[in-house]
């Protein structure tokens, strides 16, 4: 069986290194992450399952580490696999592997290259992404595509479910695709970049609510960064803090005010935007009394 050094981390990594250990893939040495203690740690570990296959697994500050390509030098794998690695690889690591390197990117690529593919695909309303296979090239996201596989994002879905869901596609479009690799059969598309589009990281603060805009966008805004992730938030006129958890869409609903005005119905919260769409917050929390708050002002920073 051919060799390989996986370069691992998060639920996609895990699923990914079970996928080669169970096609008998001779994995060397496995590089990951030390784990952020400011991070909320909701995946399983990659040195863990490295630990239970007595693998090496190795953290190293950076991809560039001299001691890392001297290490891999000594190894000569046939592959180097990236499973939602952090890092990009430098062109002198990926020259390594004899029969290629290829990445686990979490969108249908060319769409969504870059960061948090699939919190971006949930904040533009996308009805579907997936998880692609790409052969790494110097220039992020970008080289010729060996796999795909496509999953559904449904409109009340949140980030974490579709995360869920590409993690299976990250596991299925590898196990298709792993003995045409092997056998150096493996078909190649190139990516037409052109078609696709790029996005960057995305930081806590992205997720203040701007409520100028459409039910719609503040829904998905919700969805895109609801927990794990940081989650979607404004603050009040008063000062205190809303944190928006969990919202429903209410096409029947009339909104009952002229300007976005936060209100309750009985048990039911519900917010007024400003395209007169109208939605329920299924999940909130802040200091707020429940009487009706105007959000007009409450612009994004």
């Amino acid at each position: 069986m051919p060799s390989a050094v996986v370069f691992a981390y998060h639920q996609v990594g895990v699923r990914c290194l079970a996928v080669l250990l169970a096609h008998g893939i001779e994995v060397a040495l496995v590089v990951s992450h030390e784990d952020d203690p400011g991070e909320n740690l909701w995946f399983d570990s990659v040195a863990e399952l490295a630990a239970l296959a007595g693998i090496a697994c190795i953290k190293p500050s950076s991809a560039r580490d001299p001691d890392l390509a001297q290490r891999m030098a000594a190894i000569a794998p046939d592959f180097i696999f990236s499973f939602y690695y952090r890092s990009m690889l430098p062109p002198a690591l990926l020259a390594l592997a004899r029969r290629g390197a290829y990445n686990m990117h979490g969108s249908l690529l060319p769409k969504y290259r870059g960061r948090a593919p699939v919190n971006w695909a949930v904040l533009k309303g996308e009805r579907q992404t997936g998880a692609t296979l790409h052969r790494m090239v110097e220039k992020p996201d970008a080289g010729a595509v060996v796999a795909q596989q496509a999953v559904p994002i449904l409109p009340d879905d949140r980030a974490f479910d579709v995360m869920v869901k590409v993690t299976v596609a990250a596991e299925m479009a590898l196990d298709a695709v792993l003995p045409a690799l092997i056998k150096g059969e493996a078909r190649e598309t190139p990516l037409d970049l052109a078609a696709g589009s790029y996005f960057g990281g995305r930081r806590p603060e992205d997720g203040r609510v701007d409520w100028r805009q459409p039910a719609s966008d503040i829904h998905n805004l919700v969805r895109a960064v609801a927990p794990p992730y940081p989650g979607a938030f404004c603050t009040l006129p008063a000062g205190s803090s809303l944190r928006l958890l969990r919202t429903l869409r209410q096409p029947q609903r009339v909104p009952k005010h002229h300007v976005p005005t936060l209100y309750c119905e009985g048990e039911t919260v519900l917010a007024d935007c400003a395209d007169g769409g109208v939605l329920r917050l299924l999940e909130w929390e802040g200091d707020w009394d429940r009487q009706p708050v105007q959000l007009a002002l409450q612009l994004a920073a």
